[in-house]
């Protein structure tokens, strides 16, 4: 999938190509359209993910709808999305919960991600148990580690059997 580096009114087709700028960036390969969407990330769109039986990562290319005043993606948006990775990644480990609830949530920020930029939010641990799972979380811009994160869910109990 191809997007643009474009960052204001750009219009979206149905094959998910940015069209007011002509500088083509390739989406990574395995990532599409994210398929969680709250009213939180819905300003932050368009977000991507990745999932496998073990993890969801999340990714976007940052925009200015993502930044501080100084220009940087916003630190509270790169926590939110690491809260998002890790719980979604531990959710798809376990066959029944009735949800995620963060019991804490620790970010250390190690760089600055910066405008044009791919995000990505990988959790590559996870540890999940009966009422409490643990995670961590790399956020990457362009590749480079700008911060870490680690949290831990209490798991709620799937009163329906529902899956997720």
């Amino acid at each position: 999938m191809r997007v643009c580096r474009c960052f204001l009114n750009c219009a979206v087709s149905a094959h998910f190509k940015f069209q007011r700028e002509s500088i083509m960036t390739e989406i990574p390969q395995g990532f599409t359209p994210h398929f969680r969407k709250s009213p939180l990330t819905d300003p932050w769109e368009p977000l991507y993910s990745k999932t496998d039986d073990k993890s969801v990562a999340l990714g976007f290319f940052a925009a200015e709808q993502h930044t501080n005043s100084r220009g940087f993606v916003h630190g509270g948006l790169l926590s939110a999305l690491a809260d998002n990775a890790m719980g979604l990644s531990c959710a798809v480990q376990h066959d029944a919960v009735g949800g995620l609830v963060t019991v804490n949530l620790s970010v250390d920020f190690l760089g600055t991600a910066q405008l044009g930029q791919w995000i990505e939010v990988n959790s590559p641990f996870t540890k999940t148990g009966r009422t409490l799972d643990f995670a961590q979380a790399f956020v990457t811009a362009d590749g480079t580690v700008c911060a870490r994160a680690n949290a831990t869910f209490r798991v709620l109990p799937s009163s329906d059997g529902r899956k997720r």
